[in-house]
């Protein structure tokens, strides 16, 4: 009986998902060598010589278990485009190739964000805490579908947003498409992110002047007013300023009188009238403030908590009657240092740092091996012992190989004083 695992310790505490796991994981080809010959000891020995019988090989069994590979973004996957089946045995238990992506995944095997969640760099799943690490997405403002990650926007911005919108539309531009491009301007009736949020401007040809930005002439793209020529004035620049006229490609003229005057003649009008407006110097300004953007905390679970372990029952220490009545050869305090896949067996290196009690085996403190439930038999080994903690421990000795052994009939618990009180108390009081 041989069990071969891809992923076996010390690599066992690993992240699934990282490059040194995956370099264990990603298995596309198995090859079995049947090496040696093996008689069949069931034949009966014959007092007459006999011709030696054939030498076969047997396999009774042969169980090849694989998942698709979708980085901890996806629950299950389907099958890729062009897939036949076949009426052959177990064609219902293939592993097709296309994940179900999650988390704002893209790809094949969930390798790459989504068209519009690229504001951070991609990462698979975290598989020790399960963290889904999402794909975040990028403040495009409703004015484009896609985005693409930038490093040196990331660097720029302290590592918090490093999304560049592609192709921002509805007259929109920027980063995150935050802006009316030149030539539009923005309309404080309607929400930014509707499409008609930026109008084009509307300049009067004549009376505005040539922003020294750009070849044509472009209103203020936050408010629409028009930078006008001397002398001209209005939000379009269609008409001279009072005390002005001749309204023409250069501008308007002064009046040439103390009065003000007709804006199409220049004639001076008989009534004395005061004005104190003159000819702002041209003063061509952009507003290049951009709204403000929020973040967003999305928060999801990963497959990962929910990967179908297998379901330990635990001994409950309730009656001592009954604890004692489990006749366990020994109960030890002991620290879980590390778990070895032997392939038909497991393997447990663990500290004993107390011995409350010890019949067949001579058991001291130190390390040792415990030598838990093969999972040949249930599918993972019970009770499950996590590396790095203390259990308190009650199992059963076999005396003939000197194994202290651990299986779905031993009392094992995380360590607690009172815990270890408790059990002490019943071994002396009640179990003699």
């Amino acid at each position: 009986q041989v069990i071969f695992r891809a992923l076996s310790p010390p690599y066992a505490a690993e992240d699934p998902y990282s490059a040194e796991a995956q370099a264990q994981l990603k298995i596309t080809n198995l090859r079995v060598r049947l090496l040696q010959r093996q008689g069949c000891p069931c034949l009966a020995a014959s007092p007459a010589p006999q011709p030696p019988p054939a030498l076969h090989y047997a396999i009774y069994d042969f169980i090849v278990k694989g998942s698709c590979f979708c980085n901890g973004h996806a629950d299950h996957c389907i099958p890729v485009a062009g897939f036949r089946p076949t009426k052959a045995a177990g064609v219902f238990h293939v592993v097709h190739g296309k994940c179900m992506c999650k988390h704002n995944t893209a790809g094949p095997h969930c390798q790459h964000c989504a068209p519009l969640y690229n504001d951070q760099p991609w990462q698979a799943a975290d598989g020790k805490t399960g963290a889904p690490r999402e794909c975040q997405s990028c403040k495009c403002n409703g004015h484009a579908d896609t985005c693409h990650f930038d490093m040196a926007a990331w660097l720029a911005s302290g590592n918090r947003s490093g999304g560049v919108c592609d192709n921002c539309q509805h007259n929109t531009e920027g980063q995150h498409c935050q802006r009316c491009k030149l030539g539009f301007y923005r309309d404080l009736r309607r929400p930014f992110s509707a499409p008609d949020a930026c109008k084009p401007c509307s300049c009067h040809p004549v009376g505005s002047a040539v922003l020294p930005l750009g070849p044509g002439t472009f209103c203020d793209p936050s408010t629409g007013d028009c930078p006008c020529k001397p002398g001209v004035a209005g939000p379009r620049c269609d008409h001279c300023l009072p005390g002005y006229w001749g309204f023409g490609p250069y501008g308007c003229r002064p009046c040439d009188c103390a009065r003000s005057c007709d804006p199409h003649t220049g004639d001076c009008h008989s009534s004395e009238v005061s004005w104190h407006n003159e000819a702002p110097p041209f003063q061509a300004v952009l507003n290049e403030s951009e709204p403000t953007w929020g973040w967003e905390d999305e928060q999801g679970f990963s497959a990962l908590r929910h990967s179908g372990k297998c379901e330990c029952k635990e001994q409950v220490l309730g009656n001592p009657k009954v604890f004692c009545g489990m006749k366990y050869t020994y109960v030890i305090k002991t620290k879980i240092l590390s778990a070895h896949d032997k392939g038909s067996h497991a393997e447990v290196s663990v500290k004993i740092k107390k011995v409350l009690k010890s019949t067949k085996l001579k058991i001291l403190r130190g390390k040792r091996t415990l030598y838990p439930e093969s999972w040949t038999n249930r599918g993972c080994t019970c009770p499950i012992l996590n590396p790095g903690l203390e259990y308190l421990v009650a199992g059963h000795e076999d005396v003939r190989t000197g194994r202290l052994i651990v299986n779905m009939k031993s009392f094992v618990h995380q360590w607690k004083s009172a815990l270890g009180r408790k059990v002490l108390e019943i071994l002396k009081r009640d179990c003699n």
